[in-house]
């Protein structure tokens, strides 16, 4: 294998979520909060790119990429818009969109939660509610009969760091708390419905393939030994620590990985803020693209021995001028980190096309394929054909 060859069965694909390519559906936690101003573009999210209508369109321009793996979300909030009433109709048009992807051979990635809820459960409370791990296993449960044979790769909660930092600690998501305590609760709480979930899945599909996707941001500092010793503590913190706490609960391990932060220039209490309670304002931080992060990242990693899958890894490029270098270099730290071993098994770019990217809303372009939303008309970038390449010929 040569050093810009992928191994034989890579999986190339593209990942999308529910919420920000379907848009509102009136019953979910964000519908409500972004009617009220929440957004910084000043945008609602609407039909967002209309995916739920579009997706065999969407789909067949995934399959002309080349590709073979396809990530989504489905929506609890369509599934169970009331309180134990599930809706057989958006059962059934989201088991239609998993036939077709696999009518088209995609392996794939499917996330059962994607941070939004139903607005009658955000109301008893969302994550903070003891009752809402009985209520995500019943949803569970429902899923997994229904859609098990559809399915390869079982997600059960997209950036639970993530959203426990935004939501709970420094309310730039909703339900907009700012608590250190309830950040733990809630960080508890999803820990728990992710290890029931796993006996869940795992009960009615003995072979399935369940785990979940974690933001990572590597932290580093090539500064003093205090520096040092804090981009360690933010690693483990942020990276590794809900991964260590349930360790015997996944088949293979997803990364998203956008960026890093360099820790440097500040005092120890200055620093601790900066990072911690601001780390989700990203204009607020001096984030990098920095794709010798992603290889570092994956060798944290390599110690628990199970497949590793990047599930995101995208740049917010209009004029996609950086993309296909970043596309490129990304790969290429990838690539170096299978040479030593590790089991990186598949490449997901975020995202398949234009959508709506929660607080910052429409602004943002991460797509591979550019969306006018006044036509909701779908046209490729050059990265699209740049990419398309890489998977055709399982090389950069």
């Amino acid at each position: 294998m040569t050093t810009n060859q992928f191994p034989k069965n890579f999986l190339w694909g593209v990942a999308i979520s529910g919420h920000q390519t379907e848009g509102d559906n009136l019953n979910s936690d964000w519908c409500v909060w972004e009617k009220n101003g929440k957004i910084e573009d000043g945008s609602i999210s609407g039909e967002a790119c209309d995916f739920y209508h579009r997706y065999q369109a969407d789909i067949d321009s995934a399959k002309s990429l080349n590709l073979n793996a396809f990530r989504l979300s489905i929506e609890w909030s369509r599934i169970e818009p009331t309180e134990g009433k599930f809706d057989e109709k958006e059962i059934e048009h989201y088991k239609n969109v998993l036939l077709y992807l696999k009518q088209n051979n995609f392996k794939v990635f499917l996330t059962l939660w994607h941070f939004t809820l139903p607005q009658w459960l955000a109301t008893q409370g969302g994550w903070e509610n003891k009752k809402t791990i009985f209520y995500f296993q019943r949803y569970i449960e429902k899923i997994v009969k229904k859609f098990g044979n559809l399915v390869d790769f079982w997600l059960t909660l997209n950036e639970p760091t993530m959203y426990t930092g935004a939501a709970y600690l420094t309310g730039v998501w909703p339900p907009e708390k700012r608590s250190f305590l309830k950040t733990v609760k809630v960080f508890c709480k999803l820990m728990e419905a992710h290890k029931k979930s796993y006996e869940i899945i795992h009960h009615l599909i003995p072979e399935a393939k369940v785990g979940i996707a974690q933001n990572v941001v590597y932290f580093h500092s090539p500064q003093n030994p205090m520096d040092k010793y804090l981009s360690w503590f933010f690693n483990f913190l942020y990276n590794k620590l809900f991964y260590l706490l349930t360790k015997k609960y996944h088949d293979f391990i997803g990364l998203n990985y956008y960026y890093a932060y360099l820790v440097s220039n500040l005092n120890l209490v200055k620093k601790i803020k900066r990072i911690i309670v601001k780390s989700l304002k990203k204009k607020d931080l001096k984030v990098e693209i920095y794709p010798p992060g992603i290889y570092q990242v994956i060798k944290m990693f390599k110690k628990y021995k199970i497949p590793i899958y990047i599930t995101e890894n995208g740049l917010d490029d209009a004029d996609d001028k950086k993309r296909p270098e970043f596309i490129r270099d990304h790969l290429k730290w990838i690539n170096e980190a299978i040479q030593e071993g590790t089991q990186v098994k598949g490449y997901l770019h975020w995202s398949l096309m234009d959508n709506f990217e929660w607080q910052e809303g429409f602004e943002p372009k991460y797509g591979l394929f550019e969306v006018d939303y006044k036509t909701l008309e779908r046209k490729p970038r050059q990265s699209a054909k740049f990419y398309s390449e890489i998977a055709k010929n399982n090389r950069f």
